[in-house]
């Protein structure tokens, strides 16, 4: 019997109906073993050793497959064909090593690209040995990334309370979404005026010509600056003679774009299908892994993890077949089309992602696929196919055209494309930021010399225009333009950058809006303390160039210890250097480096940072466990606190400098203001020590808001009528998780914060009972499952899709974990499911008495540590003591900074 590891059990399963009874496929369920997240897994000062912990899960599961090779004839290693992939075969093998199960047994490592029965039947017989510097390039990233996230992330946590975490390429891509949107914030529009005119040939057809020079001096995009010129220079064209000067036509080839690769594949689906770039993961792992077809199950695309765009020869003999068929002879080029990579790290050898068949035409698999992974294969087969057809044939034209009139001229210049073959237009055309309507004006037939009229025609306003326009500041990172950006400038490696832009929102470092990255306060007060202090680890050159020695390891071209050894010794040293700054120092930095965002110009040119509720007092940043704020120096006398968005920004004066009073309360007579706080606009009623308050709902803008909306906000909660069921009150509000109604602890979501103000028993009535049956209702009441899943694998117990008031979740016995935030539940896999509950499960998920009985003991321990009135341990533990000490010390040391830089300020209620 042969022991064929891999790492998915969908694929175990696939894999072992192709090999056969000789073969017993198991699965690793990804990685076996990691570091833990504690200071010590990596020790610089003993050559980098590096401590790696296994989880009970997959315990369990590498005893079983030590169990199964002990008896087998030959181990083989088949997890994927990347740096990852030969990562994970590394510790199965490190481990079954030490449990002395492989004695003489052969290993061999194959990798499939992709799981048909050909591609692994040809993978078992060319067996290789484990690509040791592939190797050595995983551990040097993994050493690296663990270095830098636990050396810097705890820096953060002291001394900007509230910040979450650093990260080796994380940092550097949320600095690109910053410095874009400083970019945006400083950016002044500048006027330009374009001046057009419509004419008429002889022949009766139209054209539209744009103004290239004036008076003998070139006219570029932006040199119309005033009304006056634009005016003056339009009565001129209004009276003038139109001659054609000269006509150029020119032909001209578009050449299809290469096969997808990882970067390529993210960005295109961003842009054509909407997908975020883990989405497109997960539904390319899908389709990689096999969809069953016909009784049988097989991968419907190669490996998804490439930066190759290199194709199979059979498969470019299957496209060239297949766009025959479809298409017609003159669709498929004389000879075959050869693509090749920039890119020199190891993943360059695979194939890029493809169709496995091209004979597989998206309408015959559509059937066997959810819409998701219709979409994504049908988008992978147009852009193979279409890098493998004819070029598109254009014809570009050009007329210049001269005009004479009141003593002086003018040139203007039409230009127009027409396709005369569309080639692989026909299939697939590659989405561009800059993309150009190929066939938008077709231009009519002139010749040099003949005379135009100026005339409104094809529904132009008037036959001269002249127009007014702003330039516009560069628009925000979308998944996908900063996919690209991070490909082009080598930050980290497109296999990861759907996790990094995970990571970014999970931090609450940036949000996706319309699709744009938009850097929130806590993102930017990161990027700010690394570019003051650590801005070496930040710069795109240093990133990129670290980037060239990982993939050198990789290349055998350099000793990963050798990497590690140079970075560390430069990076402890700024750490230490760090450590010893007092939170005044660091605010100082970041009042400076953010002074644009925070404390921006004013138009009457008085300070922007002078306090608008005291006299004397300076604005400044302040932090706290809960994030930033900007506040007064003079605190406690003066308590005034905004939040740190640009004052205005986005919501017209949004009390940026003090409150707005819109009115008053016909009831009190008491003054109800806008005002805004650490979190936001929020409305108040009157000035007594606990006003009411109450927060401006998402989607609410400040700059619209009257006095009508703030009553009607201050008067919730509303009571919507008595439960026809028991009589007692519906009640309609606002809360942490947006509009709800409430009756007898049973919350139910309403559609808008609008709706709150107008719902009806019906409706309230109907949306409880929704909520109840889907297990919301009171406490301790069984939850109804979304989706039943199955029996644990491994454990027994049944594995079911929840939804909870924090989203959709899976449990199993008392383990809930929550899905990831673009997984659909109703999608869900027992397969994903029982790994999603091992993840959680090793980072002490579970609910067990025996845990919350120690952290009290712990508490106090440090307590009593930080006071100096510590006990001497018992002797069993008596060797702990010092860590102990020396943690609390720091917290209490830590706390103490906050405190300096006036943590204590109240927080407001509508937060």
């Amino acid at each position: 019997m042969n022991i064929v590891i891999v790492e998915s059990p969908a694929k175990a399963k696939t894999i072992n109906k192709y090999l056969g009874s000789d073969y017993q496929v198991l699965a690793s369920y990804g990685h076996v073993r990691d570091l833990p997240p504690k200071d010590g897994s990596v020790k610089p000062d003993e050559d980098f050793a590096m401590s790696w912990q296994v989880d009970s899960k997959s315990q369990k599961r590498l005893s079983e497959i030590a169990s199964a090779v002990k008896d087998a004839d030959k181990l083989i290693l088949a997890t994927d064909p990347d740096r990852e992939g030969e990562a994970i075969s590394w510790h199965v093998l490190e481990v079954l090593t030490k449990k002395r199960v492989l004695k003489d047994k052969p290993v061999q490592r194959v990798v499939f690209n992709a799981i048909t029965k050909q591609a692994i039947l040809e993978a078992m017989d060319n067996p290789r040995d484990l690509d040791t510097p592939l190797v050595d390039a995983y551990l040097a990233r993994r050493a690296l990334d663990y270095l830098v996230g636990f050396t810097l992330s705890p820096v953060l946590w002291r001394k900007l309370p509230g910040a979450r975490s650093a990260g080796r390429v994380q940092s550097v891509a949320l600095r690109l979404i910053c410095d874009r949107e400083m970019e945006i914030e400083v950016f002044k529009p500048q006027e330009y005026w374009s001046i057009l005119a419509n004419l008429k040939t002889p022949g009766g057809d139209g054209l539209q010509a744009g103004l290239t020079g004036f008076d003998g001096k070139k006219i570029n995009r932006l040199d119309i600056t005033t009304e006056a010129d634009a005016t003056r220079i339009k009565t001129m064209l209004e009276s003038a003679d139109f001659t054609v000067d000269s006509v150029a036509s020119k032909p001209a080839k578009r050449n299809p774009a290469a096969p997808f690769t990882t970067s390529t594949l993210q960005q295109e689906a961003s842009r054509k299908l909407g997908f975020s770039a883990s989405r497109t993961m997960q539904v390319a792992q899908k389709l990689y892994e096999g969809i069953a077809i016909g009784g049988e199950t097989s991968g419907l695309i190669t490996y998804m993890r490439t930066d190759g765009v290199q194709i199979a020869n059979e498969a470019i003999e299957a496209a060239r077949q297949v766009i025959g068929d479809d298409f017609g002879s003159k669709y498929v080029p004389e000879k075959p089309r050869l693509y090749s990579s920039k890119a020199k790290n190891a993943q360059e050898a695979h194939e890029a992602v493809r169709p496995t068949d091209l004979t597989r035409r998206p309408k015959d698999v559509a059937p066997f696929l959810d819409q998701d992974q219709a979409k994504l294969y049908e988008l992978i087969w147009k852009r193979t196919m279409a890098s493998q057809m004819e070029s598109a044939v254009l014809e570009r034209t050009t007329i210049e055209i001269v005009a004479k009139g009141s003593g002086k001229s003018a040139t203007l210049r039409a230009t127009g494309s027409v396709v005369r073959f569309d080639g692989f237009f026909a299939l697939y055309q590659e989405s561009r930021d800059d993309e150009e309507d190929e066939a938008s004006k077709r231009l009519p037939a002139v010749d040099k010399g003949a005379a135009l009229t100026a005339a409104a025609v094809d529904g132009t306003s008037a036959p001269i225009e002249a127009s007014q326009h702003f330039t516009t500041p560069p628009p925000r990172y979308t998944e996908a333009s900063l996919v690209k950006k991070m490909e082009e400038l080598g930050i980290g490696r497109p296999s990861t950058y759907a996790s990094t832009l995970q990571t970014l929102r999970d931090r609450e470092y940036v949000e996706l809006e319309k699709k744009q990255l938009v850097p929130q306060d806590k993102g930017r007060i990161v990027t700010a303390f690394l570019e003051s202090f650590f801005n070496r680890y930040v710069e795109f050159d240093f990133t990129a160039s670290l980037e060239e020695q990982l993939d050198k390891i990789s290349a055998g071209e350099l000793s990963w210890r050798d990497v590690l050894r140079d970075f560390w010794t430069q990076f402890s040293g700024n750490v230490d250097d760090i450590k010893d700054l007092r939170v005044a120092q660091v605010i100082d930095a970041l009042n400076e480096l953010l002074g644009p965002h925070i404390f921006p110009p004013k138009e009457d040119g008085t300070d922007p940072r002078k306090c608008p509720s005291c006299s004397d007092g300076q604005l400044s940043l302040k932090v706290s466990r809960f994030g930033a704020f900007i506040g007064c120096s003079n605190y406690p006398e003066c308590s005034f606190t905004r939040q740190l968005a640009k004052p205005g920004e986005g919501d017209g004066d949004a009390a940026a400098d003090g409150p707005k009073v819109l009115g008053q309360d016909p009831e009190t007579g008491l003054d109800v203001s806008l005002r805004t706080g650490r979190f936001g606009p929020y409305v108040q009623l009157g000035e007594e020590a606990k006003p009411k308050r109450s927060s401006l709902p998402k989607g609410w803008s400040a700059a619209d808001l009257d006095l009508e909306k703030a009553l009607q906000l201050l008067s919730l909660p509303r009571e919507v009528g008595p439960h026809p069921e028991d009589g007692k009150i519906i009640t309609a509000g606002i809360g942490r998780y947006g509009p709800f109604v409430l009756h007898e602890g049973t919350y139910a979501n309403l559609s808008s914060p609008d709706e709150v103000f107008s719902v009806g028993i019906n409706r309230a009535v109907d949306a409880l009972a929704e909520k109840r049956s889907k297990g919301g209702g009171r406490r301790g009441a069984a939850a109804t499952p979304l989706k039943e899943l199955g029996e644990h694998p491994e454990e027994g117990g049944p594995v079911n899709v929840y939804d909870g008031r924090y989203g959709p979740y899976v449990k199993h016995g008392k383990i809930n974990a929550t899905l990831p935030k673009d997984s659909d539940p109703k999608e869900i896999t027992l397969e994903q499911a029982v790994q999603l509950i091992a993840d959680k499960a090793a980072k002490g998920g579970g609910k067990k008495k025996t845990a919350a009985k120690k952290a009290p003991a712990k508490k106090t321990a440090s307590k009593k540590a930080a006071d100096g009135d510590a006990k001497p341990a018992a002797k069993k533990t008596a060797a702990k003591k010092p860590a102990a000490k020396k943690t609390a010390t720091k917290k209490a040391a830590a706390k103490a900074e906050v405190d300096t830089s006036a943590d204590a300020v109240p927080w407001d209620d509508a937060s």
